[in-house]
């Protein structure tokens, strides 16, 4: 895996995946941002949420899981000094459909958690990740 991030002007960054994708990286109004884009930090968060959830459907629609949807709120809490790491992340899925095993959302966030979602799993080394699931029942 590869990307580049190109510095623009104050505090604002293009960052270019390997995959031939491109965003905008801006810092806020303090530092000379202007408020472009997410914060570096926050991209973060969005890593490991979306890794999460990537994975979460993926096992659920290979056990033949109705799934219809998956929504992941991600809330890190930073420390007060510099460097301001992640001191305590939690991943809060809601999965819906219509028909769902809760034992096998369950299964599929553990999963998840514990083997495959490589952002959280690297994450964890640094500071406590939890994970926590909703079911919703779709009429």
């Amino acid at each position: 895996m590869e990307a580049r991030v190109k510095w623009v002007e104050n505090a604002e960054f293009i960052a270019e995946t390997g995959s031939g994708h491109s965003l905008v990286i801006d810092g806020p109004a303090e530092i000379g941002g202007r408020n472009l884009g997410p914060r570096p930090m926050e991209m973060m968060l969005v890593s490991v949420g979306s890794c999460s959830a990537v994975d979460i459907v993926h096992i659920l629609k290979k056990a033949r899981q109705p799934v219809a949807g998956c929504e992941v709120a991600v809330s890190g809490e930073r420390a007060a000094t510099d460097p301001k790491v992640f001191t305590k992340i939690h991943l809060q899925f809601t999965v819906s459909g219509k028909g769902l095993s809760e034992n096998q959302v369950k299964r599929a966030v553990q999963l998840s958690a514990e083997k495959y979602c490589s952002a959280s799993i690297m994450l964890q080394q640094a500071c406590p990740v939890t994970h926590g699931y909703e079911l919703v029942e779709l009429a």
